[in-house]
Order: C-alpha cells, then structure tokens, then sequence
C-alpha cells in the first residue's frame, strides 16, 4: 500500500466514514502538479537591498488595527534570505512547477522602468536557476497585490495611465526572466485587488470609492493584461515559446433551491464574480456580461449618475482585449448557496448592492472559516467554465485549504483527496481539457488581512523562530505521493 492510501485510510479512521473515497483514475501522464505563493506573503525583507516600498508595506505600517494582531510582511517566510530551503521543499514533493510572483517594487523600485535594481533581478534569477536545476518549472505571476507605493501616489489601478506602466514592467521582465520561463499570468485575481483596495477599502492600499473605484481598477487592470499580453504575443513569443495567461478567482454559485428567482441569482453571482474579468478576456463576444452592463446602467441611472458606472470599452478595446489568453487560469476555494433577493434600495453605491444576490453556506457542510469542503462544486464550476468559455484548458492556479498550522493535518488532506477527484471526474466523465493542479499554498504565509492567523501551507513555518525554521506537514507527504504516482489510491485505473 503506498504512503498516500494509507495517510487517507488514516484519516477515514479519524474522521468517520462521511468521506468519499477517492477516484480510482490515474491522471493523464502530461498532467502537471505544483505548488503557489506570492512574493509580499513569502520574501520579507521589505527593504532590502534597494526594494522599493509597495501599498502592502505602507498599509501594514499604516494600519496595523486592520490587520490580524497587527501582523505584516516584512519578514514573513523570509523566503529572500532562504529560497534555496524552497527549492529543497519543492524538490522534496517532486512538483512540476512553482508558481510564485515577482515583486514589482523589488526589480522596479520607482514602479518605472528608469530605475531596475540589479539585486531584485538577481535574486529572482538565481531562484530560477535553483527551480530549473531540480526540474521545477517556474511558473510566475508578474502582479500579485503589491503595487509599487510610487504608483498608488498617482491615483493606483483606477488611473488608466497605469496600464502603459504595467506594460512596460512586464515587457521589462520577459526581457530578464523569458528565457527560463515558459508560462506566465499577468496579475492575479483582479477582482480582489478592486472590490478590496478600491472599493471596500478594506485591504492594501485602502482606498475606499465604493461603486465607482472597483469598477475604474478593474477597468485599466483588464486594458493592462491585454497590453502585457500583447507585448508577449508580440515581440518575445517566437523566440521564447512561452504561454501567457491571467488569474481570476470565483467560488461556485449554487442556487439555494430550484425556484427560477435562486437559479437567476446563482448565475448572476457567477457572472459578477467571475464574468466581470473573465468575459472580456476569454468569452468569444468579449466585453462586461449583459447582466452587469445593464443593471449597473440602470442602478446609475436612478442614483442620478449621468452615465454608468461601469465604464464603456470601446469597439476596438473590446477586441484588443479578447483572446488575450493561452490558457485559462483559476483560483477556486470553495461554494456558496445564492439566494434571490429584492434589488438593494437606491442609496450608497457598491458592487454588493450592484450584485444584489444573497450568499451563504450550508451549515452543515465540514470545513474552516470561509473553505467549505464541497468538491462536487468545483466539478459543476468546471463544467460552467468549460461551456461558458468555449472549451478552453484549464489550468487550476490556486487550491486549498485553511486550519491552525498543525503538522498533523488531516482535513487538508481530505480536501486534496476530494477535490481533485472532482478534477479526475471533470476529465473522464465531462470530458473537460483540464491540464494542471497548483496547491495553495507551499507554507503557512502571511495572509493578507489575516496576518498569520490562518495558515494554507504543506510545510509548516515557525514565525516566532528568527529562521523561519519549515517543518513538513502530512498533507505534503501525501500531496508528494499523489504527484509520484499520478493516483489518489493503492492501485488507479490507466
């Protein structure tokens, strides 16, 4: 019996007989496994070595109340002083690949190109190096939340300028790293850079403009991606043979029962969520989906605006923005009911009230803080993704699962064993073109507004230790197995 089946025979032990038992399919052979992070959650050394400061540093420093005991990244995993104990941890697993972000303040300290620091570059090209040594792809993500303070100065992502300056820093890191790197996204989950940083207000850089900023950032952040992508397809394609992709989040939508108001809802939510960036980059017809051009025309309208707020691409933005993709990237965590409810008053505006759907989990579904564990929703989500988007690989960029940290995790091996049956169902039983996994996350990080409180990683890390020291978690020896054998059981069907 090998390693993985026993850790899951363990486990139903411990936890009753409510699992499913895992899919007794083997994976495609070309299917790929990795691990994700993301620099301001790893590096640390916030201003070392001539890094310049991003929104994450002056909003940790400027707000600790908002952030769980006051935490922030300045040291975090310290992974600039230790990435070679990474690249021993990923090795250790045999990943295929390592999707991590670069810091955009650390290479272009003043967000422009007139300043690159050569230490950033050499750091990030000697983690490179150490990746390709063992065999581990390299797979990074040019924008994962930390905006060059420099750049928020001048108004942050709702300034359409920014869209020429992110071209240029990613025109500037093909230019560095494209020959060692194959796959590329561009920025990860604008949805949360907007809804949080620009409309809530409520995580870095903490500037609140509800209704209208969300909408502005998503606007440039969509105009920037296609501008990356197009330098790309442009200029470094047929010399690098590389693919080049962006990340976007959704949980699954389910309708909290069959009533034709709950299923609209449900396909509302997921056309918010998911369509509001998605549409425009991966739908054949381009552009916002029709529900959120119209109900945010209308909303405008009653609230006296003179014009949406939703801003209008042009005929010729909307197909410089389409297609911009080889393959598409997604995020996905968990479920949530959705729940038809009368349009939200006319009053403050907001994405929310915009949205007007009420979401919520079942209680009795297991799992922790928001991850509820339902992988029959990733599956349906799949299939929605795959009918909405006319077929496309996917590529699933972010998994997992949140507890305490401890080293003997058996829920996050539950959750690894039943989602990513619901994978190996997508691919033999629906058919879908779904053609990689990446486990969120490597090691316990510093999460965002949560400081430290919630932990995702397969390795444990000690934050009271001036060496961070890593420890292996259980759920890494299983994850280490199933990528060995390509089977979440003792014996798998070829």
């Amino acid at each position: 019996m090998n390693v993985a089946v026993h850790i899951f025979n363990v486990l139903i032990f411990f936890l009753g007989e409510s699992l499913s038992e895992p899919s007794n399919k083997k994976f495609p052979e070309n299917f790929k496994f990795g691990v994700a992070t993301a620099a301001y959650q790893i590096e640390g050394g916030w201003a070392d070595d001539g890094k310049g400061v991003s929104v994450w540093d002056q909003f940790a420093h400027t707000y600790p109340d908002r952030v769980a005991n006051g935490d922030n990244g300045d040291v975090a995993c310290d992974s600039y002083h230790r990435y070679l104990e990474d690249v021993e941890m990923l090795a250790n697993m045999g990943v295929n690949h390592y999707r991590f972000s670069l810091s955009w303040p650390r290479i272009l300290p003043t967000g422009y190109t007139n300043q690159i620091n050569e230490a950033g570059v050499t750091y990030y090209k000697n983690l490179i190096s150490a990746l390709k040594e063992n065999g581990i792809e390299p797979f990074i993500t040019l924008y994962h939340g930390d905006l060059p303070q420099t750049l928020q100065d001048i108004g942050g992502w709702p300034n359409p300028l920014l869209a020429d300056i992110f071209a240029e820093f990613a025109r500037t890191a093909f230019s560095l790293f494209g020959d060692d790197v194959k796959n590329w996204t561009t920025i990860n989950e604008p949805k949360q850079t907007c809804i949080t940083g620009y409309g809530l207000g409520n995580s870095a850089p903490g500037a609140p403009a509800s209704g209208i900023g969300e909408y502005d950032c998503m606007h440039t952040l969509l105009r920037a991606h296609a501008k990356a992508y197009h330098i790309y397809d442009e200029e470094f394609r047929a010399t690098q043979n590389g693919r080049v992709s962006i990340v976007l989040d959704t949980a699954w939508f389910e309708p909290a029962s069959d009533s034709e108001d709950d299923i609209e809802a449900a396909e509302r939510a997921l056309q918010f969520e998911h369509g509001w960036c998605a549409h425009p980059v991966y739908h054949p017809d381009g552009n916002y989906p029709q529900v959120m051009i119209d109900r945010i025309a209308e909303r405008s309208q009653k609230e006296g605006f003179s014009k949406s707020r939703l801003p209008e691409f042009s005929a010729e933005e909307v197909d410089y923005i389409r297609g911009t993709f080889d393959f598409l990237s997604l995020n996905t965590y968990t479920t949530n009911l959705a729940k038809w409810t009368t349009d939200h008053e006319i009053g403050t505006p907001g994405y929310y009230a915009d949205l007007s759907v009420s979401t919520y989990q079942d209680p009795s579904w297991n799992g922790s803080a928001w991850i509820k564990v339902v992988p029959w929703g990733l599956r349906k989500l799949l299939n929605w993704i795959d009918q909405t988007y006319d077929h496309p690989e996917i590529v699933i960029t972010e998994n997992g699962y949140a507890d305490d940290g401890r080293l003997d995790d058996p829920d996050r091996i539950n959750y690894y064993a039943e989602y990513l049956t619901a994978v190996l169902e997508s691919i033999y039983e629906d058919g879908l073109n779904v053609t990689a996994y990446t486990a969120w996350s490597l090691m316990d990080n510093f999460e965002w507004t949560s400081g430290y409180t919630i932990k995702f990683g397969l390795y444990q890390v000690d934050f009271e230790n001036p060496n961070r020291t890593r420890t292996i978690k259980s759920s890494a020896d299983y994850y280490k197995n199933v990528i060995a054998n390509k089977c979440l059981v003792d014996t798998c069907e070829e």
